[in-house]
Parts: C-alpha cells; structure tokens; sequence
C-alpha cells in the first residue's frame, strides 16, 4: 500500500471517516460521554389537527390527530422540546371503542402529564434508562385512569414519544453529540450501520382512498404501498370487503411497473391491525390473492391477528409483520419465535429508546423491519428517516435503500403549514420524487434537522408579555 495513502486512511479512521463498508464518510467520532444530566423544569401543550376526512382503519375512523409537545430545561439551563403524535385507535382500540375521541386523546395526554411529573427533578445518563425507570408506573397509572386492566402497553409508549424525543435531544446537547449515529448506544450500532442514499417511500390507502386516487399515487412513483385491510363488520363482512377492495385494487393498478422491486411489479404491503380472528379467515384472503393473480406482489401482512391470539404462522409462505404486539423488544423477540419474519418499527409511535432496542433485537434475528407511519407531523417524519437510513434494506426491493411509510400529506388538512414548523422544511431531501426520498451528506449532518430548533414549537412555550 502507498505510504500516503496508508497515512490518509489511518487518519480518517481515526477520525471517523471511513464506515464500515470501507467508504469514506462523514461521521464523527463525538461519542456521547454519558455526563449526568438534571431535569429542573418539564411543560406540556398540545395542538389539534384535523384530517381531511376520516381516516379508516382497525375497524374504525379518525377525525383528527393530537400533536403532544413538551419541552424539557436542563439544570445547566439548556432547552429542548420533543414532539409526539397521539393515536388512540392505533395504540389501543379499545380505549376508542369507550370513550369520545376527544376524551381518549385527554386520558393518553395525561399519561404524558404524569410522565413530565416523574421526570421533573431527576438525574439521568441514559435516555432509555430514564424511560425504563418510570414505565411501569405510567403503565400502572394509564390502566387506572383508563379503567382498563388489559392496556395495551403501546397505548403508553404512544403518549410518551414527544417526552423520549426531548430526553434525546437533551442528552445530545449536553454531551455535544450534533450526529444521530453518535446518539446511539454502542451494543446497538450494528443494526443502524448502512447509510441508504434512498429512502423508498410507502404511502397509506386506507378504506376510502378511490381507485383514482390510488392511480395517482402509483403514476407519482410509488411502488410499495401500504393498503389497510380489516374493515368494519362481521369476520365475514370483513373478509368480503377486503377481498372486494383488493381485488379492485389490483385490477387498478397490478400491472405496474418499476424498476425499484425485485419482481418488477408494485408491492402491496397488507395491514390488518388485528382484524383477523382465526388462521382460517387469514388463509380465505390469502387463496383470494391467489386467485386474482396478487400474490406474488404481496411484500408483507402486517398484524393479522389479535394480539391475545398467540398464532404460529410458520406455515405461511407469505411475510407476516409484528406492530402493535411488539411492544418490546421481548415481544418482538417472541413474535420472531412464532415465525414472524418483519417488525413495523415505529420509533415515532413507541419511542426511539424502544424501537433502538427492537431495532436490534430484530437485526440478531436477521429480520427485516419497515419504519411505519401514525400518520405522524413533518417533523417526525425525519425522525423516522433517520431510522429507515440505516437499517438493513427490505429484501422485496431491487436496490440498497431504506423503507419509510409517510401519510400525512394524504392525511392532514393542514400539512402545508406543518412542514414550516421542521427545521428542515424546504430541504431537498424532505421532497418526495418519483416515490423515494433522496438523502444528502446534509440529511445524514443535521440527523435531518431533528437536532435543529422549530420557531413554531418554540413560540408555545414562550412567556407572553
């Protein structure tokens, strides 16, 4: 090897340039020292945004969708704010089912209350310590002021999401950490360690979205597409809608080509939220897919079953997905035994601490995850690429590139406003073309802008004169 260039190679190891594929990058080696960090003062607002009409799943709609944000001082006077997005259908259906949309949304954002009040005060080295450390109690807490002994555990990751970001991003500013692969712990790295230059993105056609519209999602360049299935009914009402609309579907839009899938053809990625009572009823919809020719384009079927409904599905050829019931990554890991073979990762719904652990519980396994949506803000969304740029890449796709499921555009009367309150709003990786999300060094810098501060999150906190 020539002298110099041994020289110029040692020294970008050294200082972090070159990744673990040899190539040279732009990480630094500003490795969070884990200092001990106070919280002294912790606040709560929340904003209402509504939907462009209802969003169907689960059985069930929405109207609209509750923006938690909370903003965390540190002892040494430093500021940050963490956003969520609430979901109560989502995380918990039966909470919805009981109680007014506006009431579900009040009892989840009061776990997120007591959240800030536990966290007040506290000492803390570890994000997903800290988290560790008041879960059980919240979850204690929401099972009481919910009246629900069986909560399911997302209900309360949900609420906590704008709570963990702000610990992050606390916990970076403290510890000067400005990259996002410096943010997470070295037993998890080996999960985030590709750095896509293309994010795929997966848009959401839920129960009302029209064969027009579905039309012009593909003819924009989407090739993977996340179609809801489960609709309301009976198991046999259920079954023949699904069937019905897929078939429509696919009739619609089957044909299409790409060049981004191993098969040539546009992907369907199924999500029953539970819907599915039985094995039997999974299979009937399965032969459907056969019979009309879909088959073969199914990448993956989220969810089927009712997560009390502990069903092995080895036997299945098709890729079965876990969300709601991998809570954990103890329950990732027990879906992975019952022959699930992908994970919906969610680290905007069941917070970045928990989905670092999945994320890498599922890596070991060698199982693929998706970066699901919750039809989520702007600015959650770049935290979700964040995730989807360094994952393993979706084996069903032609090329190295990460999977992101965004909605809200489709979803939010407001979406146009929103984007203005990401830091990274009018970036170009933030633009979708031709059904992918194109990363820069920029994007990979800024962690893209999660690390920057929002005048509009901002300004809620501020003190009015």
């Amino acid at each position: 090897m020539n002298r110099r260039f041994f020289m110029k190679e040692l020294s970008a190891i050294a200082a972090g340039m070159i990744g673990s594929n040899g190539m040279f990058s732009s990480c630094s080696t500003n490795q969070a020292i884990n200092r001990k960090i106070k919280i002294s003062n912790a606040n709560l607002k929340v904003e209402r945004e509504p939907l462009i009409r209802p969003l169907g799943f689960k059985g069930g709609f929405i109207n609209e969708l509750w923006q938690s944000v909370c903003c965390l001082t540190s002892e040494s006077g430093i500021r940050k704010i963490g956003t969520g997005t609430q979901s109560i259908l989502w995380s918990d259906s039966s909470v919805f089912v009981k109680h007014s949309e506006s009431e579900g949304n009040s009892l989840m954002l009061a776990i997120t209350e007591r959240a800030l009040s536990l966290i007040k005060g506290k000492m803390f080295r570890s994000p997903i310590d800290l988290l560790d450390s008041i879960y059980d109690e919240l979850y204690d807490y929401g099972k009481s002021i919910t009246g629900n002994p069986n909560l399911k555990k997302t209900f309360v990751l949900n609420s906590l999401v704008c709570v963990d970001n702000a610990v992050w991003l606390l916990y970076a500013a403290e510890n000067g950490v400005t990259l996002f692969d410096d943010m997470i712990p070295g037993k998890y790295k080996k999960a985030f360690s590709f750095k896509h230059k293309q994010i795929a993105i997966t848009p959401l056609i839920s129960y009302n979205v029209s064969p027009g519209e579905i039309l012009k999602i593909v003819s924009d360049g989407h090739f993977f597409l996340k179609i809801k299935i489960g609709q309301p009914g009976t198991q046999d009402e259920m079954l023949r809608k699904d069937c019905e609309r897929i078939s429509l579907i696919h009739k619609t839009i089957g044909k299409t080509s790409t060049p981004y899938t191993k098969n040539g053809k546009v992907l369907y990625y199924f999500d029953a939220n539970g819907r599915y009572e039985s094995k039997d009823t999974l299979l009937r919809f399965i032969n459907h897919l056969r019979k009309i020719g879909a088959y073969e384009q199914v990448a993956v079927i989220e969810e089927p079953f009712p997560e009390n409904n502990e069903i092995d599905v080895h036997d299945i050829e098709l890729r079965i997905a876990a969300d709601e019931s991998a809570h954990t990554e103890e329950d990732a890991l027990i879906r992975i035994g019952m022959g699930y073979r992908a994970i919906a990762l969610k680290a905007i719904a069941k917070t970045v601490s928990m989905s670092i652990k999945i994320a890498s519980a599922a890596y070991e396994n060698n199982i693929p995850c998706i970066c699901a949506d919750l039809t989520v803000s702007p600015l959650l969304v770049e935290w979700n690429k964040n995730f989807a740029a360094r994952l393993s890449p979706f084996p069903e796709l032609n090329s190295e590139m990460g999977l992101v499921e965004t909605n809200g555009n489709q979803n939010y009367k407001n979406w146009n406003l929103m984007q203005t309150y990401s830091p990274s709003f009018e970036k170009k990786w933030t633009k979708m073309n031709q059904g992918i999300f194109n990363l820069d060094e920029e994007f990979f810098l800024s962690g893209g802008g999660v690390f920057g501060d929002s005048k509009h999150y901002n300004s809620l906190f501020e003190i009015k004169k």
